[in-house]
């Protein structure tokens, strides 16, 4: 079993910049691939990226490719999602998540089994 907390949510404007972390305690962070998911007002949750456990593979949706960064340091239990290039539509609670998904899967919610609380993140000017 392993608990996550994310951290670093907030406001920013358009074109700005934030930095989500996720920390984990329990199990080892070593056993899982680490996803970060996001849910907006009245919208299903989406996979926006993910990294495998040995941080050799990446993955992100297409709305968030060249603007946001997956990373992990599994020495020190983290998972961070750099955020540039900001916009409005990116505003939602963000999810990190621990699982074993396998390829079909890594982008769906279903391959992950141990959720954070979420964090805010709101894009206004």
């Amino acid at each position: 079993q392993v608990q996550l907390v994310e951290s670093g949510g907030g406001s920013a404007q358009p074109g700005g910049s934030l930095r989500l972390s996720c920390a984990a305690s329990g199990r080892s962070l070593n056993d899982y691939d680490m996803g970060w998911f996001r849910q907006a007002p009245g919208k299903e949750r989406e996979f926006v990226a993910a990294i495998r456990r040995s941080g050799g593979h990446t993955y992100y949706s297409d709305s968030v490719k060249d603007r946001f960064t997956v990373s992990r340091e599994n020495a020190k239990r983290t998972v961070a999602l750099q955020m540039s290039s900001l916009k409005p539509e990116d505003t939602a609670v963000y999810f990190c998540a621990a699982g074993t998904p396998i390829l079909s899967t890594v982008r769906q919610a279903r391959g992950y089994f141990h959720w954070g609380q979420g964090t805010q993140v709101t894009v206004s000017s």
